[in-house]
């Protein structure tokens, strides 16, 4: 495999096999009103960040590298107030991310380095893919400290490395 497809291949799994899973899950712990939920006025709440995603994703890859049109108004992500479900957050997260999927899928890796006009910057496609990603694991992470304050909850999301755990004492 070259090393473009891989990038590619791990930026779609991280997006959609990872971190929105783990928002999901996240999601199924907090009662509606913890969705909204901020210690601070200045902080934002998970149903923010995940607008903040869902919007991020759109800008940087849906339009900047597929070229749809880009709608975004990045303030109004912060600025929301009014309560949305959390069966309308998911679904405007999950159609972001399977758009984007859609355009990571059928990208032309020879057009990994070509420039494009992105956020109002220059950025190459490679750049916006990384920026996206880390941008996802970023706000993924808040998500999952909010959930852990809010739901008082271990998400168990590395269970799994119990057993290697358990092979590994005494060594």
């Amino acid at each position: 495999m070259k090393v473009e497809d891989a990038f590619i291949e791990s930026a779609r799994h991280f997006l959609s096999k990872d971190y929105f899973p783990k928002i999901e899950k996240c999601l199924e712990l907090l009662r509606d009103d913890d969705v909204w939920w901020r210690a601070h006025e200045t902080d934002n709440s998970v149903g923010n960040l995940m607008l903040h995603l869902a919007g991020n994703v759109r800008q940087w890859i849906v339009s900047g590298i597929g070229g749809a049109a880009d709608k975004r108004v990045r303030q109004k992500e912060f600025d929301q107030r009014e309560a949305l479900s959390k069966t309308e957050l998911l679904a405007r997260l999950r159609a972001a991310v399977d758009d984007a999927d859609g355009v990571l899928a059928s990208i032309d890796t020879a057009e990994l380095l070509k420039p494009r006009f992105i956020q109002f910057t220059q950025q190459t496609p490679l750049q916006a893919i990384f920026h996206v990603v880390e941008h996802f694991g970023y706000h993924t992470g808040q998500i999952v400290y909010i959930t852990k304050l809010r739901a008082g909850k271990d998400l168990g999301f590395y269970r799994f490395l119990e057993k290697q755990d358990e092979g590994t004492k005494g060594i």
